[in-house]
């Protein structure tokens, strides 16, 4: 299978902490041009960190609330299920714990051989990437604003879904456990998710359709208060064109078409889906959204999803 909103005393945050402010560059107006294991799997921010050369306003979106926020996967695939937890102080993502573990607890990064067996095939093992999602995660502060990790494309995806769904919970200042009912089968039915506010005049608004325990319709969209669509606005989709060689008419019918045949296929992930040159950020909103309907759809929860996404100027 290939944000929320900061209003805190201080009206300016790093732009890297808006997670999935306006999904980036293709959101925008088209108009505008280690030393122990222990430390190995966690990452924490100093207070120096704070401070950035480019600072933007944020207009709307929930801070996250200080406290600890944790989430688990209860099925094992090859031994191993995620465990993740993050710490949120003053605002900001200070340690991120993302690990995969066994049934005694053990990490996947103390597993040599598999991470020696991994390294031969991928490029890459889980006690590189492991640490390296930790890290940047805190440095970004936004799941969405980390970089691909080439050949670990599925641990990358689960990363940042889980991720959006933990900084959603510290918003809502929600400390529960969040249980992911990982490859459970999917329960027909109609599953939502919409963005709660508008950056550059539209919002996400996501539904996917699952009949016969597979996804049968994706309605993934940008629209307006007037609920338009950004299909359907030209000026939009010319000017976008001309400067990134795509646009929304073209990349969202994209996205849903790949979406239902990736998730229908024989590896059932998003990972099988090719990132849209020129709409990078939108896919990976998308890729997030999707991941955090699909979760709801293998637990039955139709209830709609709303996200408080961050909005800056």
């Amino acid at each position: 299978m290939k944000a929320k909103k900061l209003i805190v005393g201080m009206a300016t945050f790093s732009f890297a902490v808006l997670l999935l402010g306006g999904c980036g560059s293709d959101n925008s107006s088209a108009d505008s041009s280690s030393t122990n294991e222990k430390t190995s799997q966690s990452s924490t921010v100093a207070s120096s960190t704070a401070t950035s050369e480019s600072e933007s306003t944020v207009v709307a979106g929930e801070p996250m609330q200080d406290g600890t926020y944790k989430l688990e996967e209860k099925n094992y695939k090859n031994d191993y299920r995620v465990s993740f937890e993050i710490t949120v102080v003053d605002g900001k993502i200070t340690e991120s714990k993302y690990d995969n573990i066994n049934a005694d607890g053990e990490s996947k990064t103390e597993n040599t051989e598999y991470n020696e067996t991994m390294k031969e095939k991928a490029g890459i093992s889980p006690e590189e990437f492991i640490p390296k999602f930790n890290e940047e995660l805190v440095a970004a502060q936004s799941p969405s604003s980390i970089e691909v990790v080439s050949g670990a494309t599925h641990s990358f995806d689960s990363f940042q879904n889980y991720a959006q769904q933990l900084i959603q919970a510290a918003q809502a200042g929600n400390t529960d456990t969040i249980e992911i009912d990982n490859g459970a089968d999917l329960q027909d039915g109609t599953y939502t998710l919409e963005e709660k506010n508008y950056s550059n005049g539209y919002r996400v608004a996501f539904s996917i359709t699952v009949a016969d325990g597979k996804v049968s319709e994706s309605n993934y969209d940008y629209v307006n208060e007037a609920g338009d669509s950004k299909k359907d606005d030209a000026d939009y989709n010319e000017n976008m064109k001309a400067k990134s060689g795509t646009n929304p008419e073209e990349f969202i019918p994209n996205f849903n078409e790949e979406f239902v045949t990736a998730v229908n296929g024989e590896d059932g992930s998003v990972a099988d889906m090719d990132v849209v040159s020129g709409a990078t950020h939108s896919f990976h909103s998308f890729v997030i959204y999707a991941q955090q309907l699909l979760n709801a759809a293998e637990k039955g929860d139709q209830t709609p999803i709303e996200v408080d996404n961050f909005v800056t100027e």
